[in-house]
């Protein structure tokens, strides 16, 4: 049996009941013999006994314990060596973190109704195409804070993304750099494919964003940019608690109001650190067909390994045959005796 190895060689301990059985019927066959020696004669079980000579009963026996050998290793499921065939090493299926931006830039209205609500209009359908994928949520202003941890649970994950504000990060402020390096320590060390989907305008207060985005590279986490917002740029509305009255914000009591433009190039040097993708989405909707064709997928495959694994031949199907053509083998042995009883040796 060179090269035939065993999916179960723990049932080779089958045998041992096995040669219990046999011996039980040998001692059986001995017993009846011995009951008819002890009752007749040897010229009456002559003449009175029809039955198989030893030998073939003997033959029978052996038969018999060979195919329940057989039918042994069969269970045991003898294999060859056989081709090999390439296997992925695991399924493809990433960790993908939102890392939205909630500081007040973000109620501009050159993307209607504002910046805030398209983006989160858009990352909530862009969660309803994710299958497979776990995905978790980042706020950033002033300070960044995880708002929902890495979970398949879409529903859950697009009911936090419901209840989001620009109140969320607790602090004023536009930190990217805090964002993505909160985002780095939310992974933890899950070796699957990690992506950050960063959505935001780029404006940043000296956060250090593209030492983050080092980090995220060397530990192998890319980082898809999406960029909302005008390049000219749009005045920022907030609603005031008090009265419900929408204000725009100016620099200062009566001075002009505040604009806030789009930084693409920032966004375009954190992805490129990266190895990831900038997707400027300006004013417009999201085209999340390409965006997960394009930039997600290719990212999930590039990480999923692929290995080389020895596919088995299967050798348990002639054992099988083996044992039955051996039962076969006996039931004939059985069928007629080798020796009638001849009419003149009848009293």
């Amino acid at each position: 049996m060179n090269g035939l190895e065993f999916a179960h060689p723990e049932r080779v301990h089958l045998l041992w009941p096995a040669a219990l059985v046999a011996a039980f019927l040998a001692w059986r066959e001995l017993g009846r013999a011995s009951a008819l020696r002890v009752h007749l004669s040897a010229v009456m079980q002559r003449r009175l006994v029809v039955a198989p000579r030893r030998g073939r009963r003997l033959l029978r026996a052996g038969l018999a314990f060979a195919a329940l050998g057989l039918g042994i290793m069969a269970l045991m499921q003898p294999q060859a060596r056989g081709e090999l065939e390439m296997a992925a090493g695991g399924r493809a299926s990433a960790d993908i973190m939102v890392v939205l931006d909630v500081s007040r830039s973000m109620l501009a209205s050159d993307a209607p109704p504002n910046r805030l609500a398209r983006a989160k209009a858009e990352i909530g359908a862009l969660a309803d195409r994710l299958d497979g994928h776990r995905v978790g949520l980042i706020g950033f202003a002033g300070r960044a804070a995880v708002l929902c941890p890495l979970t398949p649970d879409y529903a859950f994950f697009r009911l936090v993304l419901a209840g989001i504000d620009t109140r969320s990060a607790a602090r004023g402020g536009s930190r990217i750099g805090d964002g993505l390096r909160r985002a780095g320590e939310a992974f933890g060390n899950d070796r699957r494919a990690r992506i950050v989907l960063l959505v935001t305008d780029g404006e940043d207060q000296e956060s250090q964003p593209l030492e983050a985005a080092v980090a995220l590279a060397q530990s192998g986490v890319r980082v898809v940019a999406i960029g909302f917002g005008s390049e000219q740029g749009g005045q920022i509305a907030v609603t005031d608690p008090d009265t419900g009255a929408r204000q725009v914000v100016t620099d200062g009591p009566g001075g002009p109001p505040v604009v806030s433009k789009l930084d693409g190039e920032l966004l375009r040097q954190i992805a490129l650190t990266t190895k990831g993708a900038y997707i400027p989405a300006g004013t417009a909707a999201l085209d999340l067909e390409s965006i997960l064709a394009e930039h997600v997928n290719p990212i999930v495959l590039s990480s999923a390994t692929a290995s080389v694994r020895p596919v088995p031949v299967e050798r348990y199907p002639w054992f099988a045959l083996g044992a039955l053509a051996l039962l076969i083998a006996v039931a004939f042995l059985g069928g007629a005796p080798n020796r009638l009883v001849r009419p003149e040796e009848r009293p």
